[in-house]
């Protein structure tokens, strides 16, 4: 009686859906910025466009880890800040994706011939395609499926701690500030992406000072599974009062072969309390084989490369998993 049962559960009970996991695609633009989000629910989020020009290429990688992740639109497209390895690809990109919402900090403080063009690029493209969301620190951006909360935005961070966080940051003791920077970098909006208990952060190129005042005397944020290395990994970015105080098990550094990578950076991380693996999306040649990680977690060894990407799969529970799609070498962590 008991296997006649299950027999007709079997064939009359509707399937449970599988759960769904979140992908993020870390896309080779050679030192800027691409990185795309694909919620569970399916709606995608952009970071960041590249470079214009090459060919199109930038556009062109974008769209093919679209067309893998079988995203067909951005539903958000977010510009950290208006440099040309940030934001500089936004119309090839618009004329191979349809783009729904228009990410930013606001209006570029920023001025000359080329910056001008890099917003006037970017306003233009968003009053034909679709809606302008300008955020400040504390805002959520409304991703179906995920929570991306806004840590900085246009030279501000967020004034009290995120749930959990605010504790005394010991790493902040000797901490040496540099130069003002008054630069589009400083203006960055960065965000932290979470999923159950999985979390990501992404500060765009927010510089040395401005990474203090988010951290420090009190850790606003809290610890993260995964650190986008802020800056490319680059030295005027990525101090240890925040490198280990987020405490990440995992770091991708989106560097490219002759920018980012900076030994000095790649030190912090790799010296990190808690982190397990440095997956890099290129081979740093100016840190030589000390301050890159094994060619195995590299998903470009090669100056000249096929931009090959780096993906990430977070799972429903908070385990992960990162794939380097050169050789399609993945490594699972469990959730913390």
């Amino acid at each position: 009686m008991r296997v006649f049962v299950v027999l007709l559960c079997l064939i009359f009970c509707p399937l449970l859906p599988a759960a769904k996991n979140m992908e993020v695609y870390f896309i080779d633009v050679e030192g800027g910025q691409a990185t795309l989000f694909v919620s569970p629910s399916g709606e995608s989020m952009l970071v960041d466009t590249g470079w214009a020009g090459f060919n199109n290429r930038d556009a062109l990688r974008i769209a093919a880890a679209a067309k893998h992740a079988g995203v067909k639109k951005i539903d958000y497209l977010v510009i950290t800040h208006y440099h040309a390895d940030h934001v500089g690809g936004v119309l090839q990109l618009a004329a191979k994706l349809p783009i729904r919402n228009f990410v930013d900090h606001g209006p570029n403080m920023e001025t000359g011939k080329q910056t001008d063009q890099l917003y006037g690029n970017w306003m233009e493209t968003q009053q034909k395609m679709g809606k302008h969301l300008v955020v400040k620190p504390g805002d959520t951006i409304p991703v179906k499926g995920i929570e991306v909360k806004v840590l900085t935005a246009n030279g501000a961070e967020i004034s009290q701690p995120l749930e959990g966080a605010g504790k005394p940051n010991d790493f902040c003791a000797g901490f040496k500030a540099r130069e003002q920077d008054k630069s589009e970098n400083a203006r960055s909006v960065g965000m932290l992406i979470t999923f159950g208990k999985f979390r990501m952060i992404d500060l765009g190129d927010l510089t040395w000072n401005k990474e203090h005042e988010l951290m420090c005397p009190n850790n606003k944020v809290g610890t993260v599974d995964v650190y986008l290395t802020t800056h490319h990994g680059m030295n005027m970015s990525g101090p240890a009062a925040i490198v280990h105080a987020l405490h990440p098990r995992v770091a991708i550094m989106n560097n490219g072969a002759r920018k980012g990578g900076t030994p000095e950076a790649w030190q912090v991380v790799h010296s990190s309390p808690g982190i397990e693996d440095i997956w890099q999306v290129h081979y740093a040649i100016a840190g030589g084989k000390d301050n890159n990680v094994p060619d195995t977690f590299i998903a470009n060894i090669d100056e000249n490369c096929e931009g090959k990407y780096i993906k990430l799969s977070v799972m429903p529970d908070g385990s992960f998993t990162v794939t380097n799609s050169r050789n399609n070498y993945s490594k699972t962590y469990k959730a913390s």
